[in-house]
């Protein structure tokens, strides 16, 4: 082992497959944090609404692919995205639509892994929004319904600003979730097609434990925490300005 100062980023600056990982890795964030807190938001309020029966088994249902191995789940999705035998192609044929290579194209393999990755995490949030539902004091909504709010305004007024602190700490979860997303297109893609699926935890797995170059792997794992560190910081700052 030897002293290269900084060396390793300089070097991984210069890299042109470093930039592509790092605008991919962006592009699921910025993509699967909208869909996981909407997914989680719409499946909470669906199992905390009064004419919904058997809420447990609901529950268990949207929290099932959050512990289910995902060895398992992405075979059912390479099945499911298959272009000549895929169910979803072959429902999109039936619609009239043309089929999609979800896994053969660059942008398509990056939506149907965002997609994979939403599916997987959005019942651990809506566990924590079902919480933070039940603990709403009744008295707010009843007050609204005497006062003649229907069920948008107390939505808007009443249920989300209460929900306030839960969104904002599900919202933390998802997006660091989604900045270290590795599992995904390693089991679906391995980064492909063109590095477009490559994200930047897949990146830094290859330097480190396949060609052994822990110095650079050191380099992207410290770009990594900056980059959530400071996105968390940015979160944290728009909050407060809205606050006041």
């Amino acid at each position: 082992m030897r002293f290269v100062g900084l060396a390793n980023y300089a070097a991984l600056l210069k890299n042109p497959i470093f930039w592509l990982v790092l605008r991919n890795t962006l592009v699921f964030v910025v993509l699967g944090v909208p869909l996981t807190i909407g997914a989680a938001l719409g499946g909470a309020l669906l199992v905390h609404s009064r004419l919904a029966r058997l809420k447990g088994i609901y529950r268990t249902i949207f929290f099932a692919p959050v512990v289910t191995t995902l060895v398992a789940v992405a075979v059912v999705f390479r099945y499911l995205y298959q272009p000549r035998y895929g169910l979803i192609d072959h429902l999109l044929h039936l619609a009239g639509l043309p089929g999609i290579n979800w896994l053969g194209n660059p942008w398509w393999a990056m939506v149907a892994i965002t997609l994979l990755a939403v599916w997987r995490s959005f019942g651990y949030g809506l566990v924590i929004l079902v919480v933070a539902l039940e603990a709403i004091p009744q008295s707010l909504t009843e007050a609204a319904e005497l006062d003649g709010a229907g069920a948008w305004r107390q939505l808007v007024d009443i249920t989300l600003p209460e929900l306030g602190p839960s969104l904002v700490f599900v919202t933390v979860l998802t997006t660091v979730s989604l900045f270290q997303i590795f599992a995904e297109p390693y089991m679906m893609t391995d980064g492909g097609p063109l590095h477009a699926t490559t994200s930047i935890t897949l990146m830094m797995y290859r330097q480190g434990f396949k060609w052994w170059n822990m110095g650079p792997a050191a380099a992207i794992a410290f770009v990594l925490f900056a980059l959530i560190v400071a996105t968390m910081g940015l979160q944290m700052l728009v909050r407060r300005r809205r606050r006041a």
